[in-house]
């Protein structure tokens, strides 16, 4: 039997933080850290960023909730903000990027329902991460990560990511698709970064086929790659968007964004949150969305993660261990041709936070928005000879 209090679902690194600043954080024994993951693409402004903390504090000492059965002016004010930069109609809120991905599944199913379809299927993608209720692990292309909750939740089709001819065929093959839920880029999977035109393509074939395209930016929303979402660089509407991370910098809060034909589908009664959008919550994410926009951290994520990449090929890119350095703003990743499981430690050892995806081959790094030049050199630098270090000894 387990004595310890917290269930045993994470491998935690053997670090305990206790404060942030910026780029930094600081362990309760002093030493500080680099933080080239940002909780996992959550913190885009860092940590104690002053504009977060202001709303934070403001808004607990006035009202923290009050529930859905009554209106909120903070998410409204959000959902302005949102659709006004996304192009998008209306917005619904919850906890999470699970719950915004679970409310776009039910969007989906209504929609076909509404069309007649008994059993509506969506097509989704080989190597995707959609989250791990019920519903988005059965969504989920990694069946490690399925693995032992069977039976899973049916009415999804896997198709190859990147490959527009096997969506083409299922879709021929199949009158019950619906939908389509795609990441722009996959990340878990690894910063998987697909054709320069793979969105529009998936635009028109949702077009032909009168489906809905449903774009999982929980990841690659909120600036980090070079615009407010990933799709505005492919000149496209999406009929539906999700996003959450670096929406609330660290206090929860996940979106699902609708447009057109998807705007309406959901009414009062047939989906719901108790904690979504509550006035802190959005208190918050008013403060990281107005903060990306004024200061157009979107467009320095570009410019940075250019350079990081640029910096990586530089020191990494003739070594025969290194298979691809890849980024798209600050999505960052090194591919490596072996496993290399154990870098997060020695990282973590050397001052610096970044996480091993992909199979154990992939070093990711989603540094904050807020990141210097200075501290980009020394991300580039430090990360560079570590690499060097633990795959001379491999």
């Amino acid at each position: 039997m387990s004595t310890q209090p917290v269930m045993n679902t994470y491998s935690r690194l053997s670090v305990a933080f206790d404060h942030g600043q910026g780029c930094w954080l600081f362990d309760t024994d002093g030493n500080k850290y680099l933080d080239a993951l940002s909780g996992i693409a959550v913190c885009g402004l860092g940590h104690a960023h002053p504009a977060v903390t202001t709303a934070i504090s403001e808004q607990a000492s006035q009202l923290i909730h009050t529930s859905n059965l009554y209106t909120i002016t903070n998410q409204e004010r959000l959902a302005e903000r949102l659709t006004q930069i996304s192009g998008m109609d209306n917005v619904f809120f919850g906890n999470s990027g699970a719950e915004a991905n679970e409310a776009a599944i039910k969007i989906a199913r209504k929609f076909g329902h509404a069309k007649g379809i008994e059993k509506p299927t969506i097509i989704v993608m080989e190597g995707s991460f959609h989250g791990r209720t019920m519903a988005t692990l059965s969504a989920t292309g990694n069946r490690s990560a399925q693995a032992g909750f069977e039976p899973l939740v049916g009415g999804f089709v896997r198709a190859p990511y990147n490959d527009t001819d096997a969506v083409k065929n299922i879709i021929s093959n199949n009158a019950d698709v619906v939908a389509i839920l795609v990441e722009p880029i996959q990340g878990e999977g690894g910063i998987i970064i697909p054709a320069d035109d793979y969105l529009n393509q998936l635009r028109e074939i949702c077009d032909a086929n009168d489906l809905l395209l449903m774009l999982d930016e929980v990841q690659t929303g909120n600036g980090r790659t070079g615009t407010y979402f990933a799709y505005q660089q492919n000149g496209i509407l999406p009929d539906v968007v999700t996003t959450a991370k670096g929406l609330g910098n660290g206090v929860p809060i996940g979106a699902c964004l609708a447009h057109g034909k998807a705007a309406d589908i959901l009414t009062p009664g047939s989906h719901g949150s108790t904690y979504g959008g509550n006035p802190l919550c959005c208190a918050a994410a008013l403060a990281v969305v107005n903060t990306i926009t004024e200061e157009k951290l979107d467009q320095r994520a570009a410019v940075l993660g250019n350079r990081i990449a640029e910096g990586f090929r530089t020191q990494l890119g003739d070594a025969s261990y290194v298979k691809e350095i890849r980024n798209k703003g600050l999505l960052l990743a090194i591919e490596l041709t072996e496993a290399g499981t154990e870098l997060a430690v020695l990282s973590k050892v050397k001052g610096v936070l970044l996480n091993v995806t992909g199979g154990g081959k992939v070093v990711r790094m989603l540094p904050p928005l807020i990141m210097s030049d200075t501290e980009a050199e020394l991300l580039v630098n430090t990360v560079s000879r570590i690499i060097k270090v633990y795959m001379a000894d491999e």
